[in-house]
């Protein structure tokens, strides 16, 4: 491709509407253009850094003997409702109805679909192990769209499904796509980590997410350098020892009378603990959620978070959410800030383990402006409940080897689900067994955000010139750079090694512009191409090209003549 021939509008500076260095720079080195918030084009380069992900993933899902299929976008309501997913996705769905008044669903993800397909396809155990797998747009009505395509409205997954006659046979095919993920990611060039996570919405009793550690991740991550144990945040287990307060354990210290004082328009943690003159872990934190059609009621220590995963999974709750100011006035008599659970009625609690190392605590008197100081947990309230509730924290220890961990903002690129038999059993994806039994298919999902790869790799690898990327999916691995294009030799030169190169299956650009050698070189440093081979009359001289290497920087001269031969042994082709 020639420079003079392309669309590839560079900008200088950032678009005003972008924080993340990803969305930066893929807007500024001409990747993407925003449509409207959560919507982008990709211009050709962006078009073919996509191409290039597509290829490695299929390469290596065939590897794998998974098939390839394309399922519709558009989905009828029917499935879902089935599942019980349309109303556990809620606002997420995006809906409407076509001329016949039909209501249908834009497909978010597949499960749904690709059950029915099978159930309608697939009818004894000797048709399984069966792995499909899609690239395709999904869609999601995202409540707050940012960071470019990290989060956005519209995006592209590759998402797979599994099928098994048993529970080994799923184990097989877990470990088949967990590989291929490992494989896929590497050859993309990414720094990631696979981490235990929580199945969420999919259902299941085993899932991994793939991260990639970066500021911009809206996700954490708890690592422990020392065992490399990794998961989730909301996940990891947290420790009975962990938990407890650092003064003297609760039976060795007084238990003063419990007294109501008055903390007028006072609800957060922080502003109760400084007008008590106490310490956040003083407090008792009561939090009222919905869980389905129940108010539940979950204490943690003032200091800590409520892993709102771990009180849905142990209440296997489908519908879970903070409860509205209305539920929690009705449960508890007191507007928002100042629940407790001391006279609370009717209403099941819940206690993290933290709770049980506070003495003479503070909670909320479930009366306005008003709080309790000296609850003691047993005899001022009974949580029937305690168990892990809370979200680790740097300063809890490694759950599996005790050593110190860190916690790390990652952005997710691939989750993997053992789903079991959640979705073949209600959509009737059903096998005969070796004894002409029926039985659901034991499945399992996998996905992969494209989108989210590209923009992982940038936030990870770039500087302040731009983007640099791997040759295995820059959107050209080499530029060649003709410095004065009217200069004839250099015309001619720069014209030849492009084709030499075009024709040893590079995947090359000429940059042809009658533009400054200030202009090229920032363009080609911003859009990040891995090689640059410099065309000038000073090196021409001595029959020789520069080339220069983005990563490192690193220059060389070489002649024109072995110019092909070079590039076979930097891009190992």
């Amino acid at each position: 491709m020639k420079w003079t021939s392309a669309l590839i509008p560079t900008l200088k500076e950032d678009p005003q509407d972008a924080e993340v260095i990803s969305h930066k720079l893929m807007v500024r080195a001409g990747l993407i253009r925003k449509l409207f918030s959560g919507a982008y084009s990709y211009l050709p380069l962006g078009k073919k850094v996509l191409d290039k992900i597509e290829t490695i993933i299929r390469e290596e899902m065939d590897a794998k003997g998974s098939q390839e299929v394309l399922l519709p976008a558009m989905h009828p309501p029917e499935l879902w409702k089935t599942t019980g997913r349309y109303e556990v996705l809620g606002g997420v769905l995006i809906k409407f109805k076509d001329r016949h008044g039909k209501e249908l669903v834009l497909g978010p993800t597949h499960e749904e679909v690709i059950t029915d397909l099978v159930a309608g396809n697939v009818r004894s155990y000797k048709e399984l192990p069966l792995i499909l797998y899609q690239i395709q747009t999904k869609f999601r009505d995202e409540p707050r769209p940012r960071f470019g395509v990290m989060r956005s409205c519209e995006f592209i997954m590759k998402d797979a499904y599994s099928f098994d006659a048993d529970e080994a046979g799923l184990d097989a095919s877990y470990k088949k796509m967990f590989d291929a993920y490992c494989r896929i990611f590497e050859r993309c060039g990414l720094p990631y980590l696979a981490v235990e996570a929580d199945t969420g919405i999919m259902g299941g009793k085993t899932s991994h997410e793939f991260m990639v550690p970066c500021e911009a991740g809206e996700d954490e991550i708890v690592v422990c350098p020392k065992c490399k144990f990794a998961s989730s945040k909301e996940i990891a287990k947290c420790g009975e020892v962990g938990n407890q307060v650092t003064r003297s354990p609760s039976h060795q210290v007084e238990q003063l009378p419990l007294k109501e004082v008055a903390t007028p328009g006072v609800t957060t943690v922080e502003k109760v603990a400084e007008l008590l003159k106490v310490k956040p872990s003083d407090l008792i934190k009561t939090l009222l959620y919905k869980a389905d059609d129940a108010v539940v009621a979950v204490l943690v220590r003032g200091d800590y978070d409520i892993s709102e995963t771990k009180v849905k999974n142990h209440l296997k709750a489908a519908i879970f959410e903070l409860a509205d100011e209305k539920a929690i006035h009705k449960a508890t008599g007191a507007p928002v800030g100042f629940s407790g659970p001391v006279g609370l009625k009717g209403v099941r609690i819940l206690a993290d383990n933290s709770v049980k190392g506070i003495s003479n605590g503070v909670t909320g008197a479930n009366k306005k402006d008003a709080h309790l100081v000296n609850v003691n947990p047993g005899r001022d309230f009974d949580a029937k409940e305690y168990g892990d509730f809370r979200v680790i924290t740097a300063d809890d220890p490694c759950p599996s080897c005790g050593g110190a961990v860190e916690l790390r903002h990652s952005l997710e690129i691939g989750h993997t689900f053992k789903l079991g038999t959640k979705y073949s059993s209600v959509l009737g994806a059903k096998f005969l067994d070796k004894d002409g039994k029926e039985r659901p298919a034991i499945m399992g999902c996998y996905g992969i955000g494209v989108n989210r790869i590209a923009a992982g790799l940038i936030e990870t690898s770039s500087d302040k010139d731009g983007i640099i990327w791997p040759a295995s999916i820059a959107p050209y691995e080499v530029v060649v750079i003709a410095l004065n294009v009217d200069n004839e030799q250099v015309k001619k030169t720069s014209e030849e090694i492009y084709t030499q190169l075009a024709a040893a299956r590079y995947d090359v650009i000429y940059d042809d512009r009658k533009e400054s050698a200030g202009k090229k070189f920032k363009d080609s440093d911003l859009i990040g191409f891995p090689v640059q081979v410099i065309v000038g009359e000073r090196n021409l001289k001595n029959g020789a090209v520069e080339v220069k290497l983005r990563k490192t920087g690193e220059r060389k001269e070489v002649p024109v003549k072995d110019v092909t031969a070079y590039f076979a042994s930097i891009l190992k082709k």
